[in-house]
């Protein structure tokens, strides 16, 4: 149909969505258990005391972190294991043989990543609003920052199961990039508190980005420049995008 391969297409869009959707106890609900259990232990430490963290009570200004959080693994955890099931099973070839261009197979598969983590957010906030005050101030943020977040992980993890060769692989970059990255960013706290050396460097990180404009939209308040998160969060993506397409085009690491 025109110069888009449609049905093919929304059958891979479908492919990567029922993965996730025929085990939604592990992929859906499970994030939601993690989730409260970190609230239960933050509200354990405090001891019942009301802190704020620049003017906002502190479970407030913790919501939107994990919410992002949760946003980020299950993003991850969606388009990596895809592609490296399939890579490990021998069945890749099933994906590659058909006529997709490399666009089409980005857009394809990291769209079910996207899926995945914008519904993860959706129901672990529901869940958090029977515990925390939840009043979200600017919806054009969270939906921008919440896409964006999910698309970057997404991509994120197309390539580091394109890299992978081995499912240890996948753990390494969790491990030593995604999760540094993610407690790194100001989930926890607010960057302002920071040395002024740290707070440059919290800058570059764009898991910042994510999280800083997410929770500028649910409380008002930024730690950054809000209109750099835009930029940073579309540039990052752009480049993302831009290196999967080429992974796909030249078939790194994906064809013998």
């Amino acid at each position: 149909m025109g110069a888009v391969n449609w049905i093919g297409l929304w059958t891979l869009y479908l492919r990567e969505v029922r993965r996730f959707v025929k085990v939604y106890t592990q992929t859906l609900m499970a994030p939601v258990v993690t989730t409260l259990l970190f609230l239960a232990v933050f509200a354990l430490a405090l001891g019942g005391s009301v802190r704020t963290v620049a003017g906002i009570p502190f479970m407030e200004f913790l919501a939107p972190g994990l919410i992002v959080m949760s946003i980020v693994q299950n993003a991850f955890a969606n388009t990596s294991s895809s592609i490296m099931i399939s890579k490990i099973q021998g069945n890749i070839i099933d994906t590659l043989m058909p006529p997709f261009t490399a666009h089409e197979l980005v857009f394809g598969i990291n769209m079910g990543g996207v899926t995945r983590g914008v519904l993860v957010g959706a129901v672990v906030a529901i869940a958090m609003s029977f515990f925390v005050d939840i009043n979200i101030q600017h919806w054009g943020f969270v939906l921008y920052h919440g896409f964006m977040a999910s698309l970057m992980l997404a991509l994120l993890g197309t390539i580091g199961g394109i890299w992978s060769e081995k499912f240890d692989h996948i753990a390494a970059v969790t491990n030593f990039i995604i999760t540094p990255l993610s407690f790194l960013s100001g989930t926890f706290y607010s960057i302002q508190r920071l040395p002024d050396a740290a707070q440059l460097v919290a800058h570059f990180n764009p898991f910042f980005y994510m999280i800083d404009g997410v929770r500028y939209g649910f409380t008002g308040h930024a730690d950054g420049n809000i209109l750099a998160g835009l930029v940073v969060m579309a540039g990052v993506n752009v480049c993302l995008w831009g290196l999967c397409t080429w992974m796909f085009a030249s078939g790194y690491r994906l064809k013998a």
